[in-house]
């Protein structure tokens, strides 16, 4: 499907190593106004089946891509790192025989500060099929060599663990992640069984001594992505809460020298939904200021939304960024005007999708759309990426075709005149 005035990239691949490199397929005769005309893709050496991108940037400016791929019976986390023309070569952090690969909840390799870097995935235990543990591991020469992983949770529960975020916290690995040693009644642990989701934290340092451990929320949603951004050095997080009437909106937490603040709703959306939508919500800093992403269908009305902060930390009036044919699957940058990018994959029939751009001004209204490249539009399409890198917008999606087959492309684009 192509849309008037917009471009979109598709290409193809049948070889056992694909080196994705400079051809973009463009549909219209032109980008839409106050979009740059060329998309670029980035020369990326992958294998078929590579799937669940991941983009992470540090505080020194690095940028880091991450994403998992075939590794003879098992499966490998590879990363590669941007200078602001080309990927470096991939590198490898770990490879398995009994990872719990999934399509939404995906690993991540994240520089905490020059040499300092952390990476994550996750590791399948005995118990069922969704009984996995977060596998931690940690680099202090910026990626050339991985630590032995560890397990930032010790309740040794056969129940999930998963959907991190990593990030730095006063020279440490911050960890942010869904854990579910409540929710099985019969783990043989005196955990409450049969509970909620819960939402937990810990530090690990240089030598990967686990610290600051804590429960941050005691009843969230079970599936959904968190994340979290740096409002100067405050580590702030956003995840979908779950209260009794099964209300699962956007709630905003920070970590202060106390520990992190009662989760708050970024919005009151009122979605009442009785499973998890898997699909969870992104954060994004500049300076003090903060913006949100994310969906939701309160009103079995499907709409990606968009809300603000100042330095107050005080969320604004959410703005509608897309409605009725999202999919959701957000992620966000904020520009040096005020304004923000938010990407999300757009429903086009037929089974598949289109990897979107939507400018938001400083004042909230929305711009005009953007299409960088089509996939599908089943799960395995997973979530698109999207970071700043000085000048350009630098996106990762996984592309879909009919067979089922999987390749992780990316590619560059300037940002749009602020």
């Amino acid at each position: 499907m192509c849309r008037p005035k917009a471009r979109q990239t598709r290409i193809r691949h049948s070889v056992a190593l694909a080196v994705i490199a400079g051809i973009v397929c463009a549909c219209g005769d032109s980008a839409p106004d106050g979009w740059p005309a060329d998309i670029e893709s980035l020369a990326l050496t992958v294998l078929p089946g590579s799937a669940q991108p991941n983009l992470a940037s540090g505080p020194g400016g690095e940028l880091v891509l991450s994403w998992q791929e075939p590794a003879g019976d098992g499966t490998a986390l590879r990363f590669a790192s941007f200078d602001g023309e080309a990927w470096s070569e991939a590198n490898t952090v770990a490879t398995g025989d009994r990872w719990f690969v999934n399509w939404a909840d995906f690993p991540s390799v994240v520089p905490i500060d020059g040499d300092y870097w952390a990476a994550h995935w996750l590791a399948k235990r005995d118990g069922g099929t969704y009984a996995y543990d977060v596998a931690v591991s940690v680099s202090t020469d910026a990626g050339d060599n991985w630590s032995r992983a560890i397990t930032p949770h010790d309740d040794g529960t056969a129940t999930e663990h998963g959907f991190v975020s990593l990030f730095p916290v006063d020279g440490k690995a911050g960890a942010r992640w869904l854990d579910g040693r409540n929710t099985s009644p019969d783990d043989g642990h005196d955990h409450g069984g049969g509970g909620a989701m819960t939402l937990r934290s810990a530090t690990i340092d240089h030598e990967q001594a686990l610290a600051d451990a804590a429960l941050v929320d005691n009843r969230v949603c079970d599936c959904c992505q968190t994340d979290v951004a740096l409002a100067g050095t405050t580590p702030v997080a956003v995840y979908r809460n779950r209260d009794d009437g099964e209300i699962r909106d956007i709630y905003v937490s920070r970590l202060e020298d106390s520990g992190w603040t009662t989760g708050s709703p970024g919005a009151d959306d009122g979605w009442e939904i009785a499973g998890c939508p898997v699909n969870g919500p992104a954060i994004a800093a500049h300076g003090e200021q903060l913006a949100v992403a994310w969906f939701t269908a309160a009103g079995n009305e499907p709409r990606v939304r968009y809300a603000a902060s100042g330095s107050d930390g005080v969320f604004g009036t959410p703005t509608d960024v897309a409605s009725g044919d999202t999919l959701g699957r957000v992620d966000l940058v904020i520009l040096d005007d005020g304004g923000a990018i938010v990407s999300h994959l757009r429903n086009a029939g037929d089974g598949m999708a289109e990897v979107v751009l939507r400018r938001i001004a400083p004042d909230g209204s929305a711009g005009d759309s953007l299409i960088v490249a089509s996939t599908g539009a089943g799960r395995m399409s997973g979530f698109p990426q999207l970071a700043r890198f000085n000048d350009n917008l630098i996106m990762a999606w996984t592309d879909t075709d009919a067979s089922g087959s999987t390749l992780v492309r990316t590619a560059r684009l300037a940002l749009p005149p602020q």
